[in-house]
């Protein structure tokens, strides 16, 4: 076995360990590793699980990539674009399409005997995939739309189903302006709770062959096509080779295929939640300083404590090189101990949060009700690689110290 291993391990398991005078410098030591890894452990986890949780609800809206007309960008009333066989199979050629669904859109407004909510139907068919609203769904059903037949049904979000006061069931007068004003009276069929209030107070989504008939488009026309993709981490890749794919194509009205992302859809949002990582640094630079200066103290209590057996290795023909790695070792040995309850710490609170939702959230200015929180293991690695090798590199610098100790002077410490 490598000596300064050796020696370190002795050390650290000998029963003067616990005896030495330096032992509280080294609990506090090892208290800073452990609270500084949790907490870096706990912040990554929320601000990570509240960034999916956020793009999850902006893409369960509008999906990942969108195929429509440019003027469509401006505004909720837009033009007709064919979406037919033709574009839907070069669309599904791109390798990293893994859906496609249709969408038709028209600004309309809700009114009951005492008040009113503008909002925009979003007509969808059989092809729309359904499990984000599945899993967001409070009261009722969300029916299977189709683009053959009208259902005169509708779901709302619970947000404007307090506003209007409406429950499953109700029949809603809607009303659309155009050259003149039409009626329909539709049928309240299922209830939803993002908690994204920006969208849940606009979407009102019913079936594609209503919202067509409202626009007066024929059957093989929508606003556009909603595309999920496989790997969110190409996003902006695939967006620009759909774009390139359909640069030169039009369709019978001669309208241009815009491809559009949701990042780009939403700017506002996904800006704020890249201030986010900014924070997250900062924690983690600030976690793994204290960490660190904690352990540095540590290290120069302990080389003090030990002067006399530094002393006495020297004299045996020990080098300077030897003993520091001796310190080293040993630092590893104690910051491990503290690693290992900082990850007990971090990791009981992950899990309990996740299982349970222990800590809420208020949902008007966070989006959901409960704290989010999400690791992977490759981010749990690398924050327990990171905090134990920039701890040992922290101490490089102060172990220099036992090159200043001769083995003279150290009698002194008899």
């Amino acid at each position: 076995m490598n000596l300064p291993v050796f020696l370190a391990r002795r050390i650290y398991k000998g029963p003067a360990m616990s005896r030495q005078v330096s032992r509280p410098a080294v609990i506090i030591s090892m208290i800073g590793i452990a609270i500084g890894l949790a907490v870096m452990i706990v912040s990554v986890s929320v601000v990570t699980g509240f960034k999916r949780e956020v793009r999850d609800k902006v893409t369960g809206f509008t999906s990942h990539l969108t195929v429509t007309d440019v003027n469509a960008l401006t505004g909720y009333e837009t033009t007709p674009l064919v979406v037919d066989d033709n574009l839907r199979q070069l669309l599904q050629s791109h390798q990293q399409v893994e859906h496609l669904q249709r969408f038709s859109q028209k600004a309309g407004m809700m009114k009951t005997s005492d008040t009113f909510q503008g909002v925009v139907f979003k007509g969808i068919a059989q092809d729309y995939d359904r499990q984000f609203f599945a899993n967001h769904l409070t009261d009722g059903e969300f029916p299977q739309f189709t683009d053959s037949v009208s259902s005169n049904q509708v779901v709302i979000s619970r947000i404007i189903a307090d506003k209007l006061k409406l429950q499953i069931g109700d029949k809603i007068d809607i009303y659309f302006m155009d050259e003149s004003v039409r009626a329909r009276r539709m049928l309240v069929a299922g209830i939803f709770e993002t908690h994204f209030s920006a969208f849940d107070n606009l979407y009102v989504f019913t079936d594609l062959y209503t919202v067509n008939r409202l626009n007066r488009w024929q059957d093989d026309e929508a606003t556009g096509v909603e595309i999920a993709v496989k790997d969110y981490a190409a996003l902006e890749q695939t967006t620009y080779d759909i774009g390139a794919m359909l640069n030169d194509v039009t369709d019978r009205h001669g309208t241009r295929y815009c491809a559009i992302n949701v990042e780009q859809q939403n700017p506002a949002v996904f800006s704020w939640l890249e201030v986010l990582d900014v924070n997250i640094w900062v924690i983690l630079v600030l976690m793994t300083g204290i960490a660190g200066f904690t352990m540095i103290a540590g290290l120069l209590i302990i080389i003090i404590e030990r002067t006399q057996m530094i002393g006495i290795l020297k004299s045996v023909g020990a080098s300077n090189i030897t003993i520091r790695q001796l310190f080293l070792w040993l630092s590893v040995f104690l910051i491990g101990r503290g690693m290992l309850w900082g990850n007990v710490i971090g990791l009981a609170f992950y899990f309990i949060q996740r299982s349970t939702g222990l800590l809420h959230l208020d949902p008007d200015t966070y989006y959901m009700d409960t704290v989010p929180v999400s690791l992977s293991l490759p981010v749990w690695l690398l924050l327990n690689i990171g905090t134990l090798v920039i701890s040992v590199l922290m101490l490089i610098g102060p172990s220099y110290l036992i090159t200043k100790i001769h083995p003279a002077n150290s009698m002194r410490y008899e």
